[in-house]
């Protein structure tokens, strides 16, 4: 039985060993070459789409969201500080996360200048379906491929089609998206059973990936769904629901189940679309390790929300009245569902640099080197 756990106990030893150097190396990101970013997915890489969407009921441009961001500015992003999107962005040569494309577009005729910063499409709530998230008034993924063909469209008036699929190639395609699709499943009272739903999930995200792919993407590092029945809400559903506390299995069960999915997807997406690199974070993985090791990395909490309400901070939304933990970076989790700044660079780190066991079939470094 001991052997089983010898691969994730060295996998976490390679991580810790590299965090330290590495975010340092981040936060001094001089000498690196920045890296033509465009980031897709939902709250995990938002960082502000939400906030030009008016009746948006997704958003995070409130207290005490930001406590931790430069002049605890509370900028859209569901979280203390900056989020994975921020955290993946330093590690490729940039100070934060590319601007969202709803903002660059109030830029008026400095819309075009600003795009060789990059782009973030990522709305909080969305999902791979457009029916994910369109009661709180998101950006579904789909019309986010729609408003990056709108930016690969300004390229091109710019610099000219070859020169723009030159630029396109040697990008990177961020995608964090999945989570939502799941949560919505589980609140839905009369489904259909899981596996119809998962190919319905896998059928749409090949399409989105093949879109993209036609639009010029080329290297695609695609953000698995992490332990969705262990944040804070989840872990509240399992003490009302079921009277016992822990994680939610059902939902993780899916989780699994999903990423075993997508695995298999961007195989055989890999089989026919020539030139595509990619690269899949196990994000189930990396939080789970996290969960059952905290103190190897330094957290002290990994079950309720450093910002909330009643039962593990998880009863009620993280806003300016909430409860508010002092040792943020000792909390695996900000809010009911988003985690803090040091999980966020955590992660990023572990796409980064981390071995097959967390990212495969190469991680995001190798991803981004030049064919």
């Amino acid at each position: 039985m001991a052997t089983k756990h010898i691969p994730s106990i060295i996998s976490l030893l390679i991580i810790f060993a590299n965090f330290i150097p590495h975010t340092a190396a981040a936060n001094n990101n001089n000498n690196i070459t920045p890296k033509l970013v465009f980031i897709l997915g939902d709250s995990t890489a938002d960082v502000g789409t939400n906030n030009h969407l008016n009746l948006s009921k997704a958003i995070a441009n409130f207290p005490h969201n930001g406590i931790d961001f430069p002049n605890s500015q509370p900028t859209g992003r569901f979280s203390n500080g900056f989020n994975s999107a921020d955290s993946l962005a330093k590690l490729f040569g940039l100070e934060k996360s590319p601007p969202p494309f709803l903002y660059l577009l109030t830029l008026g005729s400095r819309f075009q200048d600003n795009l060789y910063r990059g782009v973030n499409f990522a709305s909080g709530g969305a999902g791979l379906l457009d029916t994910t998230g369109k009661n709180l008034t998101v950006v579904p993924l789909s019309e986010q491929i729609a408003q990056f063909r709108s930016v690969r469209n300004n390229f091109t008036a710019m610099i000219g089609p070859s020169a723009t699929q030159k630029l396109l190639c040697k990008s990177l395609f961020f995608i964090s998206i999945g989570s939502n699709d799941i949560l919505e499943y589980f609140s839905t009272k009369n489904r259909m059973p899981e596996d119809e739903y998962i190919s319905i999930l896998m059928s749409t995200y090949s399409k989105h990936i093949t879109t993209l792919y036609r639009l010029g993407a080329r290297k695609f590092g695609i953000i698995s769904v992490p332990p969705v029945g262990c944040c804070p809400r989840q872990r509240l559903v399992q003490k009302v629901v079921n009277g016992r506390e822990g994680c939610f299995n059902p939902m993780n069960d899916f989780a699994l189940a999903f990423h075993s999915a997508l695995d298999t997807l961007l195989s055989q997406i890999d089989s026919h679309l020539p030139e595509i690199n990619y690269s899949l974070g196990n994000t189930y993985k990396m939080t789970f390790d996290v969960i059952k090791n905290p103190k190897f990395f330094q957290f002290e909490k990994v079950d309720s929300a450093c910002c909330g309400f009643g039962y593990l901070n998880a009863a009620g939304p993280c806003n300016k009245t909430a409860t508010l933990c002092p040792k943020r970076d000792k909390y695996l989790f900000w809010d009911m569902f988003h985690p803090t700044q040091k999980a966020s660079e955590l992660a990023a780190l572990t796409l980064y640099t981390g071995p097959l066991y967390y990212v495969s079939p190469i991680n995001f470094s190798q991803l981004a080197k030049d064919n």
